[in-house]
């Protein structure tokens, strides 16, 4: 197992299958790129399947134990069922997706190996889930969650990125998982760094607080440090529970981060949220892989985006750029090309 310099053992692998996706949500720095008429062979520029399994088979040498498929929308990769199938032993088999191509496909990608999976749903109104969206696949993505738990998908994690536009919905949500055996509730902080508009984000501390006032009890979990609320009860039978992924300005949050990230068309990154750190893997025989995930590793930075800088040897939070997050200098455009098209990416 790789060990980087800040004494973090990589574990985990996070491969993304294609940048095209079905929806077209605002907080995406990818927006509805390519066809996506539906499920089909992978384009000239994303991996094939030989490719993702010989790149898990060579992260499986390293001791990783656990692959995340995302997108883009993975399920519009007509081959999912192969690549899941033909994963290595001994890793653990999850994916994010917008749900809309689980009903049908959920069964097989079960039987295929697929353990768990996270459904973005980021309002339980329609109007508001269009409107953040860009889709009318509401009702698509609601049949999508049942049918992952039909197929014995349990719990399926529903992702929902916290921004002006959906904290109005932060209390169905909780309800809706509460009052549902199976669901649990991941609340993703908005990144402005990735996706411009500073002026979405709300205060995530009011969220702790107003979490914590209805939880029946709260843990704090131990990757990222992360704080878990259960309501309308304490355990998996009698209550529902409510996790925040907030990474903006928390300098600890990258402290447990033990995965590494590939994107579609080959290219290996130790961290989802920069850009400054892809490295391809070529051709993609045993060796570039193994060349360029060594490098990967050993490159792997303490905290992501520009919220840290090095100064003479040493990684310093970058107050400069804090200052500018709060007034007029904020980033307001998203960055060219960050590898994986989906922000809840930083969830698990």
């Amino acid at each position: 197992m790789l060990v980087d310099d800040f004494g973090r053992e990589v574990t985990g692998v996070r491969v993304s299958l294609t940048d095209r996706c079905n929806f077209d949500c605002v907080y995406c720095h990818n927006e509805g790129l390519g066809d996506t008429r539906g499920p089909m062979e992978p384009r000239d520029h994303e991996m094939s399947a030989d490719d993702v399994v010989r790149f898990l088979e060579v992260a499986r040498e390293f001791d990783v134990d656990a692959v995340k498929f995302t997108g883009g929308e993975p399920m519009l990769r007509e081959d999912l069922a192969e690549i899941v199938r033909r994963t290595p032993d001994g890793m653990e088999v999850s994916m994010t997706t917008n749900g809309t191509f689980l009903p049908g496909r959920a069964p097989a990608l079960v039987d295929a190996g697929l353990e768990r999976v996270n459904v973005s749903l980021d309002a339980l109104d329609p109007e508001q889930f269009a409107e953040v969206t860009q889709s009318g696949a509401f009702d698509a993505v609601l049949d999508g969650v049942e049918a992952a738990l039909d197929a014995g998908l349990d719990p399926v994690k529903l992702n929902m990125v916290l921004m002006r536009a959906t904290a109005n919905q932060v209390p169905d949500m909780v309800d809706f998982v509460a009052d549902r055996p199976g669901l649990r509730l991941q609340l993703l902080q908005y990144m402005p760094e990735l996706a411009g508009n500073p002026e979405r984000a709300v205060d995530i501390e009011d969220v702790h607080d107003w979490l914590a006032e209805r939880a029946d009890r709260v843990e704090r979990r131990e990757m990222h440090g992360r704080r878990r609320y259960w309501i309308g009860g304490s355990d998996d039978e009698t209550g529902g529970m409510v996790e925040v992924v907030d990474p903006v300005e928390n300098e600890s949050f990258c402290a447990n981060c033990h995965r590494v990230r590939v994107t579609h068309d080959g290219k290996l990154k130790g961290c989802l949220n920069r850009t400054d750190d892809l490295r391809s893997m070529g051709e993609m025989t045993r060796d570039e892989i193994r060349e360029t995930y060594r490098e990967t590793v050993e490159n792997r930075v303490p905290y992501y985006g520009e919220y840290m800088i090095e100064e003479d040897g040493e990684w310093v939070v970058n107050e400069d750029y804090l200052d500018g997050a709060d007034g007029e200098d904020a980033p307001s455009d998203a960055p060219d090309d960050a590898g994986e098209a989906d922000q809840p990416g930083v969830a698990d």
